[in-house]
C-alpha cells in the first residue's frame, strides 16, 4: 500500500462535502485596530472548562493579531449572512468598518472585539493554547461569555458555497 498523502485538491473536494458552520472571528488589536475574518474551522472542545477551537492560517495577519491580543470574539453567522461571510473571506478586502457598513454590530463586553447584533450566537474568548497544524494554527479559547439569539438558522459552507441551513431545529424548551 502506498503511504502517499492525498493531494490538496482531493482533500479539499472530499472535505468540502462535509457541512461546516460559518463564523466571523474578530479581535481588537492596539497596533492595527479591528481584525475580522470568516472561519469555517470552528468547533466546541469542552463544556468544563468551556473551550472552543478556531483554525487560522499560519503566519496570517489574524494569527499575529490573536497572538498579540489574547482575546477575541466569534459571531456565528445566520443564513442571511452569505454576503458578509464572502466579504470577510475575500483577499485584499477593505477595513471591517467598510465591510460592516449598514450591518448592526457592536463590541463584545469581555473582548472589545466587533460582534454582530444579529448573529445566531456570540462567544467571547481568551486564548488558552495554540497548536501549529500544517498550514494553520489551532487556537483554543476559554469562553468567557456566550449568548444566543434563539431560533435563527445558521449559515453553513458545503461544496465551497455558503448555504443557509433551512431546516435548523427550534431551540429546545429550557423547562
Amino acid at each position: 500500500m502506498s503511504e502517499q498523502p492525498a493531494t490538496a485538491e482531493a482533500l479539499r473536494d472530499a472535505l468540502g462535502r462535509v457541512p461546516t458552520g460559518v463564523v466571523l472571528v474578530a479581535a481588537l488589536d492596539e497596533e492595527d485596530g479591528d481584525a475580522v475574518i470568516t472561519a469555517t474551522s470552528f468547533t466546541s472542545v469542552s463544556l468544563d472548562p468551556p473551550l472552543v477551537l478556531v483554525g487560522v492560517a499560519a503566519g496570517s495577519w489574524m494569527h499575529e493579531v490573536l497572538d498579540r491580543t489574547g482575546s477575541w470574539a466569534v459571531s456565528v453567522l445566520a443564513g442571511r449572512h452569505q454576503g458578509l461571510a464572502a466579504r470577510f473571506a475575500a483577499p485584499q478586502r477593505p477595513s471591517p468598518r467598510v465591510l460592516l457598513a449598514g450591518v448592526p454590530h457592536g463590541r463584545g463586553e469581555r473582548s472589545g472585539a466587533l460582534v454582530l447584533d444579529e448573529a445566531v450566537a456570540v462567544l467571547e474568548c481568551r486564548t488558552e493554547h495554540t497548536l501549529e497544524a500544517g498550514d494553520h494554527v489551532l487556537v483554543i479559547g476559554r469562553v468567557l461569555r456566550a449568548t444566543s439569539a434563539g431560533d435563527g438558522s445558521p449559515l453553513v459552507r458545503v461544496r465551497r458555497q455558503y448555504v443557509p441551513l433551512a431546516a435548523a431545529p427550534a431551540a429546545p424548551d429550557p423547562r
